[in-house]
């Protein structure tokens, strides 16, 4: 706090001794000392006090985003439901069967797609411009 060494001391103790007399300096001093707590004491309260606002801050952010995150979950929920809903309804109108079938709104068809052909050539056939790349290698 302050940089008092202890000759700075010992001079303010010489002079209150002299300013104010030996017989009240004992009072003096547990005064001082009482109204230094005091001060001390307000600004620990007001320190604590700080912390705990920004802390309560930082509480009230998280539970915000808590809060936007659970909206949006309840939105999705929602939006599943009435989706699932929709679906079985509908399989039900079709057909009269209980079941659940899913819905094919982003299938193009349900037919299986075709599997890509291998252009690997057999053994025996011969590709014309590896012929000719072997040759001019030679």
């Amino acid at each position: 706090m302050f940089d008092i060494g202890f000759a700075e001391l010992l001079i303010i103790g010489v002079v209150a001794l002299i300013v104010i007399g030996p017989e009240r300096l004992p009072d003096a001093v547990r005064t001082a000392s009482a109204w230094l707590n005091r001060i001390r004491r307000g600004f620990n309260d007001i320190k604590q006090e700080v912390q705990q606002e920004l802390h309560n801050d930082a509480v009230m952010k998280d539970l915000k985003a808590l809060k936007d995150s659970s909206e949006e979950l309840r939105r999705e929920t929602q939006s599943l439901g009435s989706d699932l809903k929709n679906g079985f309804t509908s399989s039900m109108d079709d057909g009269g069967n209980t079941t659940f079938a899913p819905s094919t709104e982003n299938n193009e068809s349900n037919e299986p797609k075709e599997s890509p052909v291998s252009t690997r050539k057999s053994e025996g056939e011969n590709d014309s411009s590896t012929a000719t790349d072997r040759k001019a290698g030679d």
